[in-house]
């Protein structure tokens, strides 16, 4: 073999040799680079960890060895969980959404989730009244909403995949269809509502972890941590995947059956994600696109702890600034949906296309 390398190199000029021995089937192309990834990760995680304490201990109005100190942290642990289980859902369902559908620039947003939600929670107040909204809580509603998101979902992926004539985009089309018509008619009632009605109603549509509540934690906690190493453990095939459908299949991967079965997942992820803490549109679109910037890498075995790492930053240090330096407690996330918005349209107007 080194002979005619060696031969190879005298007749044409080229030296084949130096790209051959640089070839690697590895997920990085260099040992600088994969140094690089572990570093920036263990950052991430140490920033993740420590804005997290200054959310459990930083301001606190009781001393350490007061017995009041315990009781305010068990509540904010309320509300660190709920931003433990939006992090995780946002940023697996995001990325295993976009590598199935080979495009980077939708979101799981476009299935109807948050136009579901309004509609849910804007159909109570507007036919039973405002008593019965505030009701509406508890785990039977909140299972009732995740019941119908992951149902929805089913039936769209079931009747525009599985049959004859499936097809991802029109899918996709759909889908923004229903959500935008669900919006129309959210609107049209919120507009019917009396002022103190739309108020409260409001409230609640509001992306936000003082929406979750401890007793809905025994349900989505096992069914994230579920959903998550499912995810997690069909990494490889996402690989696959995301290079579309011609190549997967090429490389015998079922690709009708693994979109299928990774969007049933992401359906999961998001529901009870949304169910917990109110719609965040922008939020895992802002996290993945992070990902894609940091990791230099398509496997995604090193793109999910990425962006778990920076959804968790990015959530736990929005809440942290905005409680505690600019105490502006309700625009926490008025402000990650803003940020994800202006990169979303950054992104569309780079690529030119969806």
């Amino acid at each position: 073999m080194s002979g005619f390398i060696q031969r190879t190199k005298n007749t044409f000029g080229v030296d084949f040799s130096h790209d051959n021995e640089s070839r690697s089937a590895r997920a990085f192309r260099s040992k600088k680079e994969e140094k690089h990834y572990w570093i920036l990760l263990i950052a991430l995680i140490v920033l993740g960890v420590l804005a997290s304490y200054g959310l459990l201990v930083y301001n606190n109005p009781v001393s350490v060895d007061s017995p009041s100190f315990v009781p305010i942290v068990k509540r904010r642990m309320v509300a660190l969980t709920a931003m433990i289980i939006s992090a995780v859902c946002h940023s697996l369902a995001t990325v295993a959404f976009q590598s199935s559908t080979n495009n980077r620039i939708i979101t799981p947003s476009l299935l109807g989730f948050e136009a579901l939600y309004s509609t849910i929670h804007t159909s109570t107040i507007f036919f039973f009244g405002a008593t019965a909204f505030i009701n509406f809580s508890g785990i039977d509603s909140f299972l009732f909403q995740i019941v119908i998101m992951v149902f929805m979902c089913l039936i769209l992926y079931g009747w525009l995949l599985s049959g004859k004539y499936g097809n991802l985009q029109l899918m996709l089309l759909i889908g923004v269809i229903i959500g935008t018509g669900l919006r129309s008619v959210s609107s049209v009632m919120r507009r019917l509502l009396a002022p103190s009605e739309f108020d409260i109603l409001q409230a609640r549509l509001f992306g936000s972890v003082s929406n979750a509540s401890a007793e809905y934690f025994p349900i989505a906690i096992p069914i994230v941590t579920i959903a998550a190493i499912l995810v997690l453990a069909y990494s490889k095939k996402l690989n696959v995947l995301s290079l579309g459908k011609n190549a997967s299949t090429s490389l015998g991967v079922n690709h009708r059956f693994g979109v299928i079965y990774a969007l049933i997942l992401v359906s999961v992820l998001m529901s009870v994600s949304t169910a917990l803490v109110g719609p965040l549109t922008f939020y895992g679109f802002l996290v993945a696109t992070m990902t894609y910037q940091v990791v230099p890498t398509y496997d995604h075995r090193y793109a999910f702890p990425m962006a778990l790492a920076i959804g968790f930053l990015i959530i736990t240090g929005s809440y942290f600034f905005m409680y505690h330096i600019f105490r502006a407690q309700g625009v926490v996330s008025v402000i990650i949906e803003l940020f994800g918005g202006i990169v979303f349209l950054i992104v569309l107007l780079r690529k030119g296309s969806l």
